[in-house]
C-alpha cells in the first residue's frame, strides 16, 4: 500500500495565514473589554459585582471612567472573567489592560 499525503494549496495557506495576520492587527487596534463594577462589592470568592453601565462615566476612552452614584462606586474594569454577574482577574488601570494585548500587540499601550 502505498502512502498518500494531502498538500495543501499554495493559495489556502496564503489565505489562512491573511486571515490570522489580519485578526492579530485588529484585536491589537481595538480598545480593550470592559465592564462597569461596584468597587465596594469586591469579595475573595466572586470578585467585584457588576453594574449597569450607566453608574461608569462613559468619558473618552483615554480618560479615566471613575464615577460616584449615590449608591455604587462605579468604575471600569478592564480585561476581566464574568461570571453569575461578578468580574474577578482584571484590572481598573485601561493602559494595563492594553499593554496586555494579545499576539503581535507591542507593550507601548497604544490603540
Amino acid at each position: 500500500m502505498a502512502k498518500t499525503r494531502r498538500r495543501l494549496r499554495s493559495s489556502t495557506v496564503v489565505l489562512g495565514g491573511m486571515g490570522v495576520l489580519a485578526a492579530a492587527l485588529s484585536a491589537c487596534g481595538s480598545d480593550p473589554d470592559r465592564r462597569c463594577v461596584d468597587r465596594d462589592s469586591y469579595t475573595l470568592d466572586d470578585g467585584y459585582k457588576v453594574v449597569s453601565d450607566k453608574n461608569c462615566s462613559s468619558g473618552s476612552s483615554g480618560s479615566p471612567g471613575r464615577s460616584r452614584s449615590r449608591s455604587t462606586d462605579a468604575d471600569w474594569y478592564y480585561d476581566s472573567d464574568v461570571r453569575n454577574g461578578y468580574a474577578e482577574h482584571g484590572t481598573f488601570s485601561r493602559s494595563e489592560a492594553v499593554d496586555r494585548g494579545g499576539f503581535g500587540c507591542s507593550g507601548s499601550g497604544g490603540g
